[in-house]
């Protein structure tokens, strides 16, 4: 997620913001005094949520550097890309950061040493990946990890402009011999100073942008975890234990959470899963991408990749993509709606 200040847009977002609130009234059959009335109140919920939400202050730890040096292994190089929530705004030690919770966990398993670069921004956009990439080759990656959506929700980026880059993005890392995992939009309806209708609102926009990065990003040959649907309801019903002091970005145990739900994909994708169980489990399996993408949007901690069915990416509706719903580390299954990892998951991460 972004900073406070992309909450709310000023000059052409506000604009923006006006254009968006008078069409979605209009969409649904509203008259002309209705829409005004509607953007009146959409605009004056951003005006409420910027003088509740702090302004960003002091960057978030620095998670560069090599976990799990004692290992024998050779090392395993990742990059951590993104906006805030990739970077870990809103903790204050660096092992409680998502790039550190997830390096420990991979030199863990693998037993070999990671070594952490970290490229995302606070406040990014995901127009801000291209340059994140480029300097994250420089690095020669072994496995990408990508957080980004929240600020393209806040300030109103065109949907397909947003997926347009982060596919650029993907695209250039497996070209380039890296595996790339990306947890797609958070649910930004979990913010509590964000009220209804303005709420119900962000809460539409980053599932349809999540369902939209899956589609993207799987058929640009890469693995997503949906994490919106995950973090959402035990965030809003836990804020000041799943947030930080802002009641903006997620909090040590709201990373936590976040990490334990991206670690088995990214184990996976390294050639280091579990063994998948002989009989899936309710609402996994293969079907089509677009399919595969809405029910990822409405479950979080699911993963999509892509696959095949008779020695055929495709079938009459599109790519195939096989849904997985992976148990958390330290948890016997993934958390059910309203739940969250126990102590065991923060502690065997961290």
């Amino acid at each position: 997620m972004g900073v406070a200040d992309s909450v709310v847009p000023g000059g052409e977002r506000w604009r923006q913001a006006r254009r968006f609130a008078r069409l979605a009234a209009i969409g649904t059959g509203a008259t002309a005094a209705a829409a005004v009335a509607t953007g009146g109140v959409l605009l004056g919920q951003a005006r409420q949520a910027r003088r509740t939400i702090p302004m960003a202050e002091a960057p978030p730890p620095r998670c560069d550097g090599i976990y799990g040096a004692k290992f024998p292994g050779p090392t395993l190089t990742m990059v951590v890309l993104g906006d805030s929530s990739a970077a870990g705004y809103g903790v204050h030690r660096r092992r409680e950061t998502p790039g550190a919770l997830l390096a420990t966990g991979l030199s863990r398993r693998l037993h070999r040493p990671v070594q952490v670069h970290r490229f995302a921004v606070v406040g990014a956009i995901s127009a801000a990946l291209r340059h994140q990439v480029e300097a994250a080759l420089e690095c020669r990656p072994d496995i990408a990890v990508i957080l980004i959506g929240g600020n393209d929700i806040t300030n109103r980026t065109p949907r397909g402009l947003a997926v347009r880059y982060l596919v650029e993005a993907v695209h250039s890392l497996r070209d380039a011999g890296c595996e790339v995992v990306v947890g797609t939009c958070p649910d930004l309806g979990a913010i509590r100073p964000i009220q209804p209708p303005l709420r119900w609102l962000a809460h539409r926009w980053s599932r349809q942008l999540a369902a939209a990065q899956t589609v993207a990003v799987v058929e640009a040959g890469g693995w997503t975890v949906s994490l919106g649907d995950l973090l959402g309801p035990r965030f809003a019903a836990e804020p000041t234990r799943m947030f930080a002091w802002d009641r903006f970005h997620p909090s040590a145990e709201g990373y936590a959470m976040a990490a334990a739900a991206l670690l088995p994909t990214m184990l996976s994708v390294l050639g280091a899963g579990q063994e998948r169980r002989a009989t899936p489990t309710r609402g996994e399996g293969v079907r089509s991408l677009a399919e595969a993408a809405q029910e990822a949007a409405r479950h979080g901690g699911t993963e999509v990749s892509g696959a095949q069915v008779r020695g055929h990416d495709r079938g009459p509706a599109g790519r195939w993509a096989q849904l997985r719903r992976r148990a958390f580390f330290g948890v016997g299954a993934v958390p059910q709606h309203g739940s969250a990892p126990d102590a065991s998951t923060v502690e065997g991460l961290a």
